[in-house]
């Protein structure tokens, strides 16, 4: 969430960024000045009237020890009025600043300054790229037809039991996606991260504390009866951890990792973009999230690209990065790098990753902040997916098939217990 001193401080740069995203409701931040504006004429008057409350309730008491009962009982008469207005200017305020945190929560972040313009994904601006082309082959059957001829994954059998979008992984296939998340979670320890086992549900409170609401309401699983989410990510209750948080410098940084399965709606169109593995209800990603000072989070997010190249290499995979546009990037999001990899029986890329840097929008929704040389700041945080499971896994199985049936990279091979699926 941007800061409302910000907003005043920084109008121009803020319309302009938000223009950068197609934000097109920019009438709420003049909206936002004019709420702050009339949140502290209230507020002045209900400090004015609670001032003159005290000093009346004073004089009360000298009146009544002099013997002057009828100006106290005037005074006592007073006071009530006050009160009753005070009341009324306290109830006004709470109205106010509700709808002043509402409209806050519409505005997303503004992108930095490397962000391209654009319009989606057609925009987004590739920035690296890593081929490999060491087990192609010209026919490479799509994935989902491989999980089927080697019983890896059966597709048919999550809609029974649940819907579409919740496959069933099988023997080898499941060993095969375990093993994926233990390798990168110990690549991530390897890094510096320390592991932690999140809840996978959360409240409102930490939907709001990273951005995920109400931005992306619609789009979260959400218990009735208990009023909580299931995550989309685990990077909502790894962050949350240090909501309300004031942190000694000295505790910076932190870098944790952590596997979860996620849970996204995702009501979307159907056909070859969405089979198989392309586009999941119920999913397995590990994360990597980080808590800076300002001054070191491009540094840290530039550690991260570097981290996540590191692990597709070692998959042996074709992946290319690219810096989103302004219209591409998320709501919470200052910048996004985008891990995409190369699908060799679609022949189209597939994001396998999303590192951010939100800067300071996170923590000033989570009131996360940091005490350095006498003075409270408010963190940056970032992070990383490292990495998410389906579309790693679709892409090993095409792009490592041979004739013969599918190799297994080298790193993983102390993990899943075999060499080779055939």
């Amino acid at each position: 969430m941007l800061q409302v001193a910000f907003i005043k401080d920084n109008k121009e740069k803020v319309l302009a960024g938000l223009k950068k995203r197609n934000f097109i409701k920019l009438e709420l931040i003049d909206e936002i000045i004019s709420l702050d504006e009339s949140r502290k004429k209230i507020q002045y008057d209900l400090d004015s009237q609670l001032s003159e409350i005290n000093k009346i309730s004073k004089e009360i008491g000298s009146l009544m020890k002099t013997g002057k009962k009828e100006e106290a009982e005037q005074a006592k008469s007073q006071t009530a009025s006050l009160k009753e207005s005070s009341k009324k200017l306290q109830q006004k305020l709470a109205e106010n600043e509700e709808k002043l945190k509402r409209s806050l929560y519409e505005i997303p972040n503004i992108p930095n300054e490397l962000v391209p313009p654009g319009t989606g994904e057609a925009d987004n601006l590739e920035v690296f790229k890593h081929s490999t082309n060491e087990n192609a082959i010209s026919d490479a059957l799509p994935h989902w037809e491989l999980a089927k001829k080697y019983d890896l994954i059966d597709f048919e059998l999550g809609v029974k039991i649940t819907g579409a979008g919740f496959p069933v992984y099988k023997g080898k296939g499941a060993r095969l996606q375990r093993s994926l998340y233990q390798y990168f979670l110990d690549r991530n320890s390897e890094a510096g991260y320390t592991e932690i086992i999140p809840p996978f549900v959360v409240n409102e409170a930490s939907g709001y504390g990273t951005g995920q609401l109400p931005d992306k309401e619609g789009q979260m699983y959400y218990v009735n009866e208990d009023n909580l989410y299931l995550i989309p990510t685990s990077e909502v209750p790894v962050t949350n951890i240090y909501r309300d948080e004031l942190l000694n410098a000295d505790q910076l940084p932190i870098k944790l990792t952590a596997y979860s399965p996620c849970f996204r709606r995702e009501a979307g169109s159907y056909g070859k973009e969405v089979r198989g593995l392309n586009r999941l209800h119920q999913f397995e990603k590990v994360e990597i999230v980080r808590i800076e000072k300002p001054e070191d989070s491009y540094r840290a997010l530039d550690e991260m690209v570097e981290h996540v190249k590191s692990l597709l290499e070692s998959l042996q995979l074709s992946y290319r990065i690219l810096r989103l546009c302004g219209g591409d990037l998320g709501f919470a999001s200052a910048i996004t790098y985008d891990f995409e990899v190369w699908s060799a029986a679609q022949k189209r890329w597939l994001e396998v990753s999303s590192v951010s840097n939100f800067e300071t929008f996170q923590s000033n929704r989570l009131k996360l902040r940091y005490r350095a040389e006498g003075k409270n700041q408010f963190c940056h945080t970032l992070n990383g997916s490292s990495l998410a499971l389906p579309r790693v896994l679709a892409a090993l199985l095409e792009n490592h098939q041979t004739e013969t049936g599918i190799n297994i990279p080298e790193v993983l091979v102390p993990y899943t217990g075999f060499k080779s699926i055939n």
